[in-house]
């Protein structure tokens, strides 16, 4: 007799109705929100078809949706003593397991679609850290970039004072994320405090003399790579030590990849920017990357003039539908600098050129064909929510540190940082074999940021 037991596929079409339901309802385009929604509902249809309470409790439809966005007028005046209006926004997704956490962007890019994608992601990736903390993001469009100290700092205390009413050490505390470094911290800090006549750790990123923490700048590079040495080790594949490695991107989650893959004694050959690609086989040279990109903020086009040697790549002249960076012979890959950066195409040339692993260190970098092709041929495969977790981890730190106003050692916080990577590691590698899905990182992810979140939500009630 045919048995009436839900098989995977109701599952899938079970998620696909409620997918759909979102479309309709909440006008939800086929933008990157969509892609994160899509990518995360699918790989929990094991979680669906094991317990029928998460149906039951309609968990889909209501972490979807934001418990609030906010959006706010910014005005500012520019060195020229001209009013400029940018838009603000906060985007305070799910405070289940804590305080609403997540970064501030500043970028013409940020609009509401991509700040609830970031948002949505921010969820998972702090169920994850096992840290009591929830999930949001926020931004502007405003960009700092060629813009005066003078004018960032008139903008940053404009967003402040709209924003200031929404956050708070026990209920929102926003970190740095593109556009938004130590400078930008600094000011957005100074002026919480003059309004709000408290030193409150309400900001994470800080410098270190507003109460910082020694690591925080590290630590989505550094946890990458201590995340990817932990899935090589799980899945009984080679270290990293001695191993070619290509890595995209030149800001700080890239260049502390670097750093910290020289650390491990691996050989990282590439760096990225938006107008070509380094490759140098003898490694990159950190010291100059960090002057050029962090000091300069000039091109990687400059490499080659102190490194003949070294091979510059325009954008020019990559790949049809493709990147130079991810065409070249590797053991490890790390996509660092932003969504979508890799393709089907490179995910072929990758597997061609025999890459072992790739880790997400950029939020949501692969598309879903590259991701796909990726775990079909049993490339390790570390998403970003669990392998770019440690910036939020050592910013819970920082939020610990504030609370206790103490200070810990470099050394104290980045073996705190190692121990959560390890933990992360194994937490998703245990739920993809619980549910049927060994070896699949990003169902893992998926699975145990999801089961999380909802178990506390159903706790909660409505």
């Amino acid at each position: 007799m045919p048995s009436n037991k839900p098989t995977l596929e109701d599952a899938h079409k079970k998620i696909k109705e409620e997918l759909n339901k979102l479309i309709e309802s909440h006008r939800i385009e086929h933008d990157v929100f969509y892609q994160a929604l899509e990518e995360v509902l699918f790989s929990i249809a094991p979680l669906y078809l094991a317990d029928e309470k998460y149906a039951k409790h309609n968990i889909i439809r209501r972490l979807a949706n934001p418990d609030r966005i906010i959006k706010f007028k910014v005005e500012w005046m520019n060195d020229k003593n001209e009013i400029r209006v940018n838009t603000g926004y906060r985007v305070q997704f799910n405070n289940s397991l804590g305080p609403y956490k997540g970064g501030l962007r500043f970028h013409p890019s940020v609009n509401e679609g991509i700040l609830k994608f970031l948002g949505f992601e921010q969820i998972l990736k702090n169920a994850l850290t096992g840290l009591p903390i929830g999930g949001g993001k926020g931004g502007s469009d405003f960009d700092p970039k060629g813009k005066s100290d003078f004018e960032v700092m008139k903008f940053c205390t404009s967003f402040m004072r709209e924003l200031h009413k929404y956050i708070g050490p026990r209920m929102d505390v926003p970190a740095g994320d593109i556009g938004v470094g130590a400078r930008e911290i600094g000011y957005l800090f100074a002026e919480y405090k003059r309004i709000t006549t408290t030193f409150d750790g309400v900001l994470t990123g800080k410098p270190l003399f507003f109460g910082g923490s020694l690591g925080r700048t590290e630590a989505t590079g550094y946890g990458v790579v201590y995340f990817t040495e932990a899935m090589l080790e799980t899945e009984k594949k080679e270290g990293l030590e001695g191993k070619t490695c290509t890595v995209s991107g030149a800001g700080n989650v890239a260049l502390y990849t670097i750093e910290k893959l020289y650390q491990q004694g691996a050989i990282p050959v590439t760096c990225t920017d938006s107008k070509g690609t380094i490759y140098d086989a003898r490694g990159v040279d950190l010291e100059y990357l960090k002057d050029l990109k962090f000091n300069r903020r000039g091109s990687l086009e400059e490499y080659v003039s102190k490194h003949p040697e070294a091979i510059y790549i325009p954008v020019s002249e990559y790949p049809e539908g493709g990147h130079a960076v991810w065409n070249i012979e590797t053991y490890a890959a790390f996509p660092c600098s932003t969504q979508n950066e890799l393709t089907e195409i490179d995910a072929k040339n990758l597997i061609k050129n025999g890459c072992v692993s790739v880790t997400e260190g950029a939020n949501m970098p692969s598309t879903p064909e590259a991701m796909e092709t990726l775990l079909t041929n049993k490339v390790c495969f570390g998403p970003a929510k669990a392998a770019n977790a440690g910036g939020v981890a050592v910013s819970n730190f920082e939020m610990s540190q504030n609370a206790s106003m103490l200070k810990w050692t470099f050394e104290e916080v980045d073996a705190k940082l190692k121990t959560t990577m390890y933990d992360i590691c194994q937490n998703i590698a245990d739920t993809a074999k619980e549910y049927g899905v060994e070896g699949n990182y990003v169902d893992g992810a998926n699975i145990a940021g999801f089961k999380k979140v909802a178990d506390v939500m159903i706790a909660e009630g409505i």
